[in-house]
């Protein structure tokens, strides 16, 4: 009798080493350069701030921007929270923001919804509306928007002028609006793709359209909305523009804005203006770390798809 002969184990069979063409190796180190470069460049500027900023105005004034500390202080930042008032400004931009935020991606949630799921003549125009907002540049619109500002009334518990200008109220309203486009753009285009059959074997259930849109479609688009989320917080916190021009109190005026008033009229402490900045920065950054996970689970949505 002849002895059977024995399996080889699959990880005993050796493979073939995949071989990557010189070329293709020559483009992967070109394209890691290039990455590399552009990440230098864009760390640069933030990395000279953050060093001025701990550099005391005496260091520098005697050696240059663009020299080594001979001593590092805290005090620039002191000096700003202090003497800006950073604490009320921060609170008026977390006023403006998150409500903002959450409005933003309400209103967007129900223009997708019903674009995307209830049939209509206009569907498709209003979604055309809602991106070619977008085109507009907000400084082309100031003019117009400032009369109708100074001419709204306002309730005086939501602003003491009673009009709806130099309000915070105002400034959430025009962010409100300015983001609502890009942020409807992108929910119902991501609507888009889920399978009809769901929302039909919802209404075979009996529920009605608010309960398909808030059972069955919002809990699908949660990754989308955790990336518009943390593009939004950022877009409306880093707002400069309407928080400058649609406000004439100065504690009123988001953090922002508020970084102007660290401007002497005579005398410029630069090294207090980027400690200013960098405290600024700190809840974007924060808001960032929190929802990394849904912002690179909404970016990357079908990635994987075809």
């Amino acid at each position: 009798m002849s002895r059977a002969r024995p399996s080889t184990p699959a990880d005993a069979v050796p493979q073939r080493e995949k071989v990557v063409p010189t070329s293709a190796k020559i483009v992967r180190v070109v394209i890691y350069i290039f990455l590399i470069a552009c990440t230098v460049i864009w760390l640069v500027p933030l990395a000279w701030a953050a060093l001025t900023s701990f550099r005391s105005y005496q260091d520098t004034a005697a050696n240059g921007y663009v020299s080594l500390p001979t001593t590092l202080t805290l005090s620039n930042f002191v000096d700003a929270w202090t003497q800006g008032s950073m604490g009320i400004h921060l609170l008026n931009s977390l006023l403006i923001t998150v409500p903002g935020v959450a409005l933003v991606l309400m209103l967007a949630s129900f223009a997708g919804y019903v674009i995307v799921r209830i049939p209509g003549k206009f569907n498709m125009a209003l979604l055309l509306m809602f991106t070619a907002a977008n085109l507009l540049p907000s400084q082309i619109l100031i003019a117009p928007l400032f009369r109708v500002f100074l001419a709204t009334p306002l309730p005086t518990w939501l602003n003491d002028s009673g009009t709806l200008y130099d309000s915070l109220f105002g400034v959430l309203v025009m962010n409100t609006v300015f983001q609502l486009g890009f942020c409807v753009f992108v929910l119902s285009n991501y609507m888009r793709t889920i399978p009809v059959e769901i929302t039909e074997a919802a209404i075979v259930d009996g529920a009605s359209l608010f309960k398909q849109f808030w059972h069955v479609v919002l809990p699908l688009v949660r990754p989308a909305l955790g990336a518009l989320g943390t593009l939004e917080f950022t877009w409306i916190y880093n707002d400069f523009f309407w928080g400058l021009v649609l406000m004439q109190t100065p504690d009123k005026r988001p953090v922002t804005a508020a970084l102007a008033l660290l401007r002497g009229t005579y005398f410029t402490n630069n090294n207090m203006i980027a400690a200013g900045a960098l405290m600024t920065a700190i809840p974007t950054v924060l808001v960032y770390f929190l929802l990394r996970k849904q912002m690179i689970a909404g970016l990357t949505l079908g990635s994987t798809k075809g």
